[in-house]
């Protein structure tokens, strides 16, 4: 059972997260589009810390569990904790693949692949969009006012 709250934001906390978001943000996250590949913020990132959902602040996956993929989008073999994704079956583009999504938000983050390296052999491609990212040591963000585990600080 995972420490933060997945409720999900009301219709005003949505709103007001959503009117933050720019258009290519917006595209990726609430229409499940795709970013290009090799142009995220965050596919050469090397910081310690976690990244997280870019509409709620989830905290999604660990910068321990990043690595080198060669497909052009961040990728994780393992999430921060599996209650902050959700899997779903995505049939578009005549293609059969795992989405993920925001457990919290439901925002679309990328898609899991089951040739990641061990331990867990899984790749999940996220969009650099779809994250956010809080140094090691940093405060969580919290823009829900949630308090609890959002109030301590990232490691």
């Amino acid at each position: 059972m995972t420490a933060f709250d997945l409720t999900p934001p009301s219709d005003a906390q949505r709103q007001a997260l959503e009117a933050g978001l720019s258009h290519e943000e917006a595209r990726v996250l609430l229409h499940h589009g795709t970013e290009a590949p090799f142009c995220g913020v965050f596919l050469d990132n090397k910081r310690e810390g976690v990244y997280g959902c870019r509409l709620c602040a989830l905290p999604l996956f660990r910068s321990s569990a990043k690595f080198d993929s060669g497909t052009g989008w961040p990728s994780f073999f393992a999430p921060f904790d599996p209650a902050h994704v959700h899997e779903i079956r995505d049939t578009s583009h005549g293609m059969v693949r795992t989405e993920i999504t925001c457990a919290r938000c439901g925002s679309h983050l990328g898609h899991v692949f089951p040739d990641g390296p061990p331990p867990t052999h899984e790749r999940h491609c996220l969009n650099s969009v779809s994250l956010s990212f809080t140094d090691a040591g940093a405060h969580w963000p919290d823009p829900l006012q949630r308090g609890g585990a959002e109030a301590g600080v990232a490691g």
